[in-house]
Protein backbone atom coordinates (compact mmCIF):
# COMPACT_ATOMS: atom_id res chain seq x y z
CA UNK A 1 0.00 0.00 0.00
CA UNK A 2 2.66 2.20 0.97
CA UNK A 3 4.91 1.73 -2.47
CA UNK A 4 1.52 2.59 -4.62
CA UNK A 5 1.15 5.58 -2.40
CA UNK A 6 4.61 6.80 -3.04
CA UNK A 7 4.26 5.91 -7.03
CA UNK A 8 0.70 7.80 -7.43
CA UNK A 9 2.79 11.00 -5.48
CA UNK A 10 5.88 10.76 -8.27
CA UNK A 11 3.54 10.63 -10.82
CA UNK A 12 1.37 13.14 -9.63
CA UNK A 13 4.02 15.46 -9.10
CA UNK A 14 5.54 14.40 -12.57
CA UNK A 15 2.37 15.90 -14.08
CA UNK A 16 2.60 18.76 -11.97
CA UNK A 17 6.05 19.69 -13.06
CA UNK A 18 5.25 19.00 -17.03
CA UNK A 19 2.00 21.32 -16.42
CA UNK A 20 3.58 24.32 -14.84
CA UNK A 21 6.15 23.44 -17.64
CA UNK A 22 3.98 23.73 -20.05
CA UNK A 23 2.09 26.70 -18.54
CA UNK A 24 5.48 28.89 -17.92
CA UNK A 25 6.22 28.28 -22.21
CA UNK A 26 2.60 29.40 -23.11
CA UNK A 27 3.34 32.86 -20.85
CA UNK A 28 6.62 32.98 -22.65
CA UNK A 29 5.45 32.48 -25.39
CA UNK A 30 2.51 35.50 -25.14
CA UNK A 31 5.30 37.90 -23.41
CA UNK A 32 7.56 37.59 -26.56
CA UNK A 33 4.67 38.20 -28.77
CA UNK A 34 3.66 41.33 -26.79
CA UNK A 35 8.07 42.54 -27.01
CA UNK A 36 7.06 41.98 -30.87
CA UNK A 37 4.04 44.32 -30.86
CA UNK A 38 5.46 46.79 -29.40
CA UNK A 39 8.31 47.02 -31.64
CA UNK A 40 6.24 46.77 -34.67
CA UNK A 41 4.00 49.58 -32.90
CA UNK A 42 6.95 51.56 -32.03
CA UNK A 43 7.59 51.24 -36.10
CA UNK A 44 4.49 51.65 -37.16
CA UNK A 45 4.09 55.12 -35.23
CA UNK A 46 7.71 56.10 -37.01
CA UNK A 47 7.00 55.49 -40.72
CA UNK A 48 4.60 58.62 -40.94
CA UNK A 49 7.21 60.84 -39.98
CA UNK A 50 9.52 59.26 -42.56
CA UNK A 51 7.11 59.81 -45.30
CA UNK A 52 6.46 63.08 -44.37
CA UNK A 53 9.84 63.93 -44.45
CA UNK A 54 10.40 62.02 -48.22
CA UNK A 55 7.35 64.20 -49.17
CA UNK A 56 8.84 67.72 -48.78
CA UNK A 57 11.68 66.91 -51.14
CA UNK A 58 10.49 63.89 -53.53
CA UNK A 59 6.49 64.81 -53.34
CA UNK A 60 5.96 63.98 -56.96
CA UNK A 61 7.37 59.60 -56.37
CA UNK A 62 3.74 59.31 -54.82
CA UNK A 63 3.31 55.75 -55.73
CA UNK A 64 6.48 55.01 -53.67
CA UNK A 65 5.09 56.75 -51.15
CA UNK A 66 1.63 55.05 -51.26
CA UNK A 67 3.19 51.80 -51.00
CA UNK A 68 4.82 52.90 -47.58
CA UNK A 69 1.74 53.79 -46.26
CA UNK A 70 -0.79 50.74 -47.78
CA UNK A 71 1.98 48.55 -46.73
CA UNK A 72 1.90 50.22 -43.60
CA UNK A 73 -2.28 49.97 -43.25
CA UNK A 74 -1.31 45.72 -44.36
CA UNK A 75 0.55 45.46 -41.43
CA UNK A 76 -1.22 46.76 -38.87
CA UNK A 77 -4.20 45.13 -38.98
CA UNK A 78 -3.07 41.96 -39.53
CA UNK A 79 -3.41 38.90 -36.65
CA UNK A 80 -1.50 36.51 -35.86
CA UNK A 81 1.95 35.49 -36.38
CA UNK A 82 2.01 34.26 -40.22
CA UNK A 83 -0.05 37.21 -41.50
CA UNK A 84 1.79 39.77 -39.36
CA UNK A 85 5.00 38.01 -41.21
CA UNK A 86 3.77 38.30 -44.17
CA UNK A 87 2.47 42.03 -43.67
CA UNK A 88 5.69 43.14 -42.42
CA UNK A 89 7.73 41.84 -45.11
CA UNK A 90 5.99 43.46 -47.34
CA UNK A 91 6.18 46.80 -45.40
CA UNK A 92 10.05 45.92 -45.20
CA UNK A 93 10.45 46.08 -48.91
CA UNK A 94 8.15 48.83 -49.24
CA UNK A 95 10.52 50.93 -46.57
CA UNK A 96 13.67 49.56 -48.91
CA UNK A 97 12.39 50.82 -51.96
CA UNK A 98 11.65 54.63 -50.07
CA UNK A 99 15.20 54.47 -48.52
CA UNK A 100 16.20 53.15 -52.46
CA UNK A 101 14.41 56.38 -53.57
CA UNK A 102 16.20 58.61 -50.95
CA UNK A 103 19.44 57.94 -52.69
CA UNK A 104 17.88 59.77 -55.81
CA UNK A 105 17.80 62.72 -53.52
CA UNK A 106 21.09 64.62 -52.14
CA UNK A 107 18.94 67.13 -50.27
CA UNK A 108 16.80 64.55 -48.33
CA UNK A 109 20.14 62.25 -47.40
CA UNK A 110 21.55 65.97 -46.05
CA UNK A 111 18.77 66.30 -44.04
CA UNK A 112 19.38 65.74 -40.47
CA UNK A 113 16.09 64.49 -39.25
CA UNK A 114 15.77 62.40 -42.01
CA UNK A 115 19.06 60.63 -41.36
CA UNK A 116 17.86 60.27 -37.83
CA UNK A 117 14.67 59.39 -38.73
CA UNK A 118 16.22 56.36 -40.99
CA UNK A 119 18.96 55.25 -38.29
CA UNK A 120 15.85 54.80 -35.98
CA UNK A 121 14.09 52.48 -38.41
CA UNK A 122 17.57 50.87 -38.27
CA UNK A 123 17.97 50.30 -34.74
CA UNK A 124 13.99 49.38 -34.29
CA UNK A 125 14.59 46.75 -37.41
CA UNK A 126 17.01 45.11 -35.08
CA UNK A 127 15.40 45.02 -32.44
CA UNK A 128 12.54 43.16 -34.18
CA UNK A 129 14.85 40.76 -35.65
CA UNK A 130 16.12 39.87 -31.88
CA UNK A 131 12.48 39.67 -30.52
CA UNK A 132 11.34 37.66 -33.84
CA UNK A 133 14.51 35.06 -32.96
CA UNK A 134 13.52 35.60 -29.41
CA UNK A 135 9.66 34.45 -30.04
CA UNK A 136 10.59 31.82 -32.51
CA UNK A 137 12.62 30.06 -29.96
CA UNK A 138 10.21 29.85 -26.88
CA UNK A 139 7.36 28.73 -29.65
CA UNK A 140 9.43 25.87 -30.95
CA UNK A 141 10.56 25.19 -27.21
CA UNK A 142 6.62 24.83 -26.27
CA UNK A 143 5.76 22.96 -29.29
CA UNK A 144 8.20 20.62 -28.68
CA UNK A 145 6.93 20.21 -25.35
CA UNK A 146 3.53 20.06 -26.84
CA UNK A 147 4.35 17.29 -28.81
CA UNK A 148 6.66 15.00 -26.91
CA UNK A 149 5.50 12.03 -25.12
CA UNK A 150 4.25 12.33 -21.69
CA UNK A 151 3.83 16.18 -21.70
CA UNK A 152 1.39 15.87 -25.18
CA UNK A 153 -1.00 14.28 -23.03
CA UNK A 154 -0.95 16.75 -20.78
CA UNK A 155 -0.83 19.56 -23.18
CA UNK A 156 -4.50 17.49 -24.74
CA UNK A 157 -6.15 17.40 -21.64
CA UNK A 158 -5.69 21.11 -20.92
CA UNK A 159 -6.04 21.76 -24.21
CA UNK A 160 -2.43 23.73 -25.22
CA UNK A 161 -2.35 24.51 -28.55
CA UNK A 162 1.06 25.18 -30.95
CA UNK A 163 1.69 28.08 -31.78
CA UNK A 164 2.71 29.81 -35.50
CA UNK A 165 6.30 30.71 -35.72
CA UNK A 166 7.20 34.51 -36.82
CA UNK A 167 8.32 33.61 -40.45
CA UNK A 168 9.15 36.12 -43.41
CA UNK A 169 6.83 34.65 -45.85
CA UNK A 170 7.92 37.38 -48.40
CA UNK A 171 10.10 35.70 -51.52
CA UNK A 172 11.51 38.72 -51.77
CA UNK A 173 12.66 38.86 -48.19
CA UNK A 174 14.37 35.60 -48.51
CA UNK A 175 16.84 36.29 -51.58
CA UNK A 176 20.15 37.15 -50.68
CA UNK A 177 21.34 40.82 -51.54
CA UNK A 178 23.05 40.85 -55.29
CA UNK A 179 26.29 42.83 -55.15
CA UNK A 180 27.71 44.44 -58.36
CA UNK A 181 31.09 46.26 -58.44
CA UNK A 182 31.07 46.23 -62.12
CA UNK A 183 29.62 50.24 -62.26
CA UNK A 184 31.99 51.28 -59.99
CA UNK A 185 35.01 49.75 -61.70
CA UNK A 186 34.25 51.67 -65.25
Amino acid sequence: MLILLVIVAVVLLLAIGMYNSLVRLKVQCDNAWADIDVQLKRRHDLIPNVVETVKGYAGHEKGTLEAVINARNRAMTAQGPAAKGEAEGMLAGALKNLFALAEAYPQLRAVESFTQLQGTLSQLEDTLQNARRYYNAVVRDLNTKIAQFPSNILAGMFNFKAREFFEVTVPAEREVPKVSFGAAAQ
